[in-house]
């Protein structure tokens, strides 16, 4: 059995393709214009990887913004579930994921099965978002992939106090034009990246006792300031995953897919 699953977001787009229970290629490309232009060229990029055709895979689950206009998928389901799902089968000790896109973040709560127990979203402001980390870094003037590092290279992290996006812009330019360190000013945004999806998981009480581990999905679970920081907020180690974390909604999709073919079946 063949089962493909597609994630297009604001940013970036997945797939991730699995033969008989198992992850056989995935593919990870920046968003086209349109989504069904972003989600043909990742589900045709992971079928070439695993030596297979479209009408090979049995079963296509489409997720992200633009899950519903995949023409190729047979059924549509909410990057929130497929992110809890992928990342549980992933690592089954995890209950708690918080997913940082592009755009928005989402804290989520799942139980033993890896299905949804509850989740919360921020998706007015791009400030606890991956943009949030294009923009400092562009103030910066260093590669977003870089940005991380910074956080174990300085001795005085500094504050970035304000909340909205554009203002931490002004904020961190005006530090800089004080002559302050860049080093300690790419810190400091790494740490406030980290205390508003902290602030978020409390929303569901994610930063509370929760039974089990917590993980980060999403492309800014790359930055390791970022997750060095939260796991300081949340005063534990925040588990890693052993697949790329960027694939997670691609990988929930894929596996519900599997579980919708099976059903069909019967």
């Amino acid at each position: 059995m063949i089962v493909a699953g597609v994630d297009v977001g604001s940013l970036s787009a997945e797939a991730v393709i699995m033969k008989d229970g198992e992850i056989v290629a995935f593919e990870i490309i920046t968003v086209r214009p349109l989504p069904i232009q972003s989600s043909t060229e990742a589900m045709e990029n992971a079928l070439a990887k695993a030596g297979l055709k479209m009408e090979d895979v049995d079963y296509c689950v489409s997720t992200g913004y633009g899950r519903d206009e995949i023409p190729f998928s047979q059924k549509t389901i909410s990057e929130i579930s497929c992110h809890g799902r992928g990342a549980h089968w992933c690592q089954p000790s995890v209950r708690g994921i918080i997913d940082i896109g592009g755009q928005d973040c989402k804290a989520i709560i799942v139980n033993k099965d890896g299905g949804l127990v509850d989740f919360v979203m921020n998706d007015k402001c791009a400030a606890g978002t991956g943009r949030f980390l294009e923009i400092m870094s562009k103030v910066l003037d260093v590669d977003v992939s870089d940005l991380g590092q910074m956080t174990f290279q300085s001795n005085n992290p500094l504050k970035i106090s304000s909340r909205c996006s554009v203002f931490a812009e002004y904020e961190t330019m005006f530090l800089l034009a004080e002559g302050k360190d860049a080093i300690d000013i790419g810190a400091g945004v790494n740490e406030a990246m980290a205390e508003r999806a902290f602030s978020l998981a409390g929303r569901i009480e994610l930063n509370g006792n929760i039974d089990g581990d917590v993980t980060v999905t999403g492309g800014v679970a790359k930055n390791v300031g970022v997750i060095k920081n939260l796991g300081n907020f949340f005063g534990r180690e925040i588990t890693g995953l052993s697949l790329d974390p960027q694939i997670m909604g691609a990988l929930g999709a894929a596996l519900f897919a599997q579980m919708h073919y099976d059903k069909e079946k019967e």
